[in-house]
C-alpha cells in the first residue's frame, strides 16, 4: 500500500520558518517526481512546488518563490519543504503527492497544518 505521511506543521508568527517533511512508502521513490500542495480554509487544493526524481529540477508557485525550498532525500524516501518568511496567507493544510496527472499515491495523506499568525 502506497502511503504519504506529512509532518512538521505548526503555529508560527509572520516572518517565521517551518520545515515540512513527507515520508513515503509502498513504491519506488527515487524515480518519482514529487510535489507539495496546500489547501486553505474554503479553498481548493493548490500547487506549491515540485521536484524531479533526482532533485535537479524544481518549480514553485509565484507566491513561494524566494521563500520556500523543496528538497528530497531518496535514501529516506522523504521530500521536504523549507519555508521562510511565512505570511498569514500561507496558512493552510499542506500535502505531498506526485505532480498532477502523475500522483505518487492514489490516496492523499493526512496533511500537516500550517498556521501563520499576523
Amino acid at each position: 500500500q502506497v502511503q504519504l505521511v506529512e509532518s512538521g506543521g505548526g503555529l508560527v508568527e509572520a516572518g517565521g520558518s517551518l520545515r515540512l517533511s513527507c515520508v513515503t512508502s509502498g513504491r519506488d521513490f527515487s524515480g518519482a517526481d514529487m510535489a507539495w500542495y496546500r489547501q486553505a480554509p474554503g479553498r481548493g487544493r493548490e500547487f506549491v512546488s515540485d521536484i524531479s526524481g533526482r532533485g535537479s529540477i524544481t518549480h514553485y508557485v509565484d507566491s513561494a518563490k524566494g521563500r520556500f525550498t523543496i528538497s528530497r532525500d531518496n535514501a529516506k524516501n522523504t521530500v521536504y519543504l523549507q519555508m521562510h518568511s511565512l505570511k498569514p496567507e500561507d496558512t493552510a493544510i499542506y500535502y505531498c503527492n506526485g505532480p498532477s496527472g502523475t500522483y505518487f499515491a492514489a490516496s492523499w495523506g493526512p496533511g500537516t497544518q500550517v498556521t501563520v499568525s499576523s
